[in-house]
């Protein structure tokens, strides 16, 4: 058992212009550095030249990526809810361009959106990543209309309610990522 801190991606899921996910993310690292078990890394999409169309042969900033992916014991994806659904031209080529690099690792939810919270973007993705052999932990921290619910520094309305939230989906997070961490040291994950 290790007890070096636990390495979370924070992974902002959606490149478009105007978005809201930064603002909703660096709320959640602020969560996350509160605790000394964990030491997290945050990934922004915007930040890589990932291709839409999977590659023959992987490029630097496609290597770049898997290796901070492969490198992370558990993750945190902060995704919208775009027309029912999660971002795919951001979303879906981040998840698909690494893929043994999400085996046996938790991942958790942190959605924004209108009515529903992002949380149908939330179910959507559970299913991809359980295709991936990573386990999605239960509660997620959703935003419903996400603008109204920060104030102009950043920070949620609802202060305590959110940082509960959160809470509760971190400490689900770290035991799974420790118990997973665990596993994958005393004997290598092989998905079939």
């Amino acid at each position: 058992m290790s007890d070096s801190p636990l390495r979370v991606a924070i992974i902002t899921g959606s490149t478009r212009e105007g978005r809201f996910g930064p603002t909703v993310a660096r709320w959640f690292v602020t969560q996350a550095r509160q605790r000394d078990a964990l030491r997290p890394d945050v990934i922004d999409l915007v930040d890589f030249d990932l291709p839409a169309v999977m590659p023959a042969r992987p490029s630097a900033a496609v290597a770049a990526y898997a290796a901070r992916i492969d490198a992370a014991d558990a993750f945190v994806v902060v995704t919208p809810e775009y027309n029912h659904g999660y971002p795919a031209p951001s979303s879906r080529p981040s998840i698909d361009l690494a893929h043994s690099e999400w085996n046996a690792k938790p991942v958790a939810f942190v959605s924004y959106g209108g009515m529903a919270g992002g949380l149908r973007a939330v179910e959507q993705l559970r299913q991809v990543f359980a295709e991936l052999h990573a386990t999605s932990v239960r509660d997620t921290v959703s935003f419903h209309g996400a603008g109204g619910q920060f104030d102009a520094h950043g920070r949620p309305k609802d202060h305590d309610g959110c940082n509960a939230a959160a809470k509760v989906l971190l400490d689900q997070l770290t035991w799974w990522a420790g118990a997973l961490r665990d596993a994958r040291t005393k004997r290598p994950y092989a998905a079939t």
